[in-house]
């Protein structure tokens, strides 16, 4: 196979990244934007010695799985990968995702429960991060990356977002144009405005806009404001600094323009504040069914010590205060702790606790100070872990094992470094896997959120949930 050939392949599989993968005349190609049993023509754009990358040119008998998406940018925006799969097949290929993950990674035979999907996957997002650059024309663009480059796809509205977030972007670019404001160029490292982050609050409608900007102050400050105040729900206006190169969107710092500095939005009975820099599921209608099989699966009888890892602003630490005796959360964003203890009094709970701090260096040492103290490792009941995409550090899992809980939940957005930290924690037999859930917290994209119950072998508690 040669670049520039074309040729028919039909679509057997799909790849973690929602690319299809066909073969012609048994030379594996991947071809974006196909779905399984597509049967389409192809044009070979890279070809190596034992599979090739090819762009789809037409569909020549579209697969039953096939819809038309609803995004006018859906082929070259990045975000969204499976537009093109219907709904029912997106759910049986994340299924199908987790399920090979933990074969070929973890190498465990463990059957995974069918992907909880969702009744209406669209406009589901409450985060908007929307990057603004300037297009070949001069004109300033605010929308999403093109898939796998830096290049700005202008969007008026992300389906899968608040409609609210467009009028909001608008009025962003109005008041840039109007006082001559430059949006930031990768390449120079100059200009000011960077990104903009638009959160809102399902259940109370409140409204948070950060702009993220290469300097210390943003011109006419005072004027944006008294715009975006009038826009039904704004409850907060601030800038995030960041003077770095690089693909972070967020510095460290955050100036406060206008209001209190958080909103506040209500998961299930609990409510809880949320600052720019604090994380907070995007999806708030399966954010609250991902808790609830957490929070079932933890077993809580009310006399459990519970460590919850990654604990973000206390989402899933408050869910479990509830039911435990008392709950240790962790987290490294200061302003997240900070969320986490506003959160916690608001509620009125008062068994849960928080540390700042990295979960790989604060459980160790905790686990070492008790040690010293009294001669034995200190022992949680549960233990909760909520990593970031690359999974848990090996320090942190040995801590984790050294505490003996008698199950661990771990909650993961990327079930590839899961795998790999199940066959730690199942190694020698410590603990069995009891149940792998997944749950569809990003539908129209490739990724998807598990939920997985490890019960500690050898214990009385073991248990068994079918």
């Amino acid at each position: 196979m040669q670049k520039n050939d074309i040729v028919q392949i039909t679509i057997t599989d799909m790849t973690d990244q929602g690319e299809g993968l066909g073969k012609a005349d048994g030379y594996p190609l991947f071809v974006k934007d196909t779905v399984i049993g597509d049967v389409a023509e192809v044009k070979v754009v890279k070809a190596k010695k034992t599979y090739g990358y090819a762009r789809l040119m037409r569909i020549l008998q579209p697969s039953p799985d096939r819809i038309q998406p609803r995004c006018p940018s859906a082929g070259p925006c990045g975000g969204c990968q499976l537009q093109a799969m219907s709904y029912p097949a997106q759910l049986a290929f994340k299924r199908r995702k987790v399920e090979n993950h933990i074969r070929r990674i973890g190498g465990f035979s463990m059957e995974v429960c069918p992907v909880i999907g969702m009744e209406e996957p669209w406009g589901y997002r409450n985060k908007c991060q929307v990057p603004v650059g300037r297009g070949k024309d001069g004109e300033i663009r605010m929308g999403f990356y093109a898939g796998r480059t830096h290049s700005i796809i202008e969007t008026e509205h992300c389906l899968l977002g608040s409609s609210m977030d467009a009028h909001i972007l608008k009025l962003i670019r109005a008041h840039m144009k109007g006082f001559s404001i430059p949006p930031y160029d990768e390449e120079t490292g100059k200009g000011l405005v960077r990104h903009v982050l638009i959160r809102s609050a399902r259940a109370t409608g409140e409204i948070m806009v950060c702009i993220v900007i290469n300097g210390s102050r943003l011109p006419h400050a005072d004027v944006l404001v008294n715009t975006l105040r009038d826009v039904p729900g704004m409850t907060s206006v601030s800038v995030n600094i960041n003077r770095e190169k690089g693909n972070a969107i967020l510095g460290k710092e955050v100036v406060n323009l206008w209001g209190p500095g958080y909103i506040t939005d209500r998961i299930g009975r609990l409510s809880y504040r949320i600052s720019p820099l604090a994380f907070f599921q995007v999806n708030p209608v399966q954010t609250e069914k991902l808790y609830a099989t957490a929070l079932d699966f933890a077993g809580l009888t009310g006399n459990e010590t519970v460590w919850d890892l990654y604990c973000g602003t206390g989402t899933i630490s408050l869910f479990l205060a509830g039911k435990a005796k008392q709950v240790y959360g962790v987290e490294i964003i200061p302003e997240a702790i900070q969320n986490a203890k506003e959160n916690a009094a608001i509620n009125h709970i008062s068994n849960a606790e928080f540390f700042v701090g990295k979960a790989e260096e604060v459980l160790p040492e905790y686990n070492r100070r008790v040690l010293r103290e009294t001669g034995e490792y200190p022992k949680a009941d549960v233990i909760v872990v909520d990593p970031p995409r690359k999974g848990c550090d090996e320090a942190l899992l040995a801590a984790v094992l050294a505490q003996q809980p008698e199950r661990i939940v771990y909650v993961s957005c990327d079930s590839a470094t899961l795998a790999r930290d199940l066959k730690i924690l199942c190694t020698d037999g410590a603990y069995k896997i009891q149940k792998i859930q997944p749950v569809d917290m990003f539908p129209q994209t490739v990724h998807v959120e598990t939920v997985c119950l490890l019960s500690k072998l050898n214990s009385k508690q073991h248990i068994e949930i079918n």
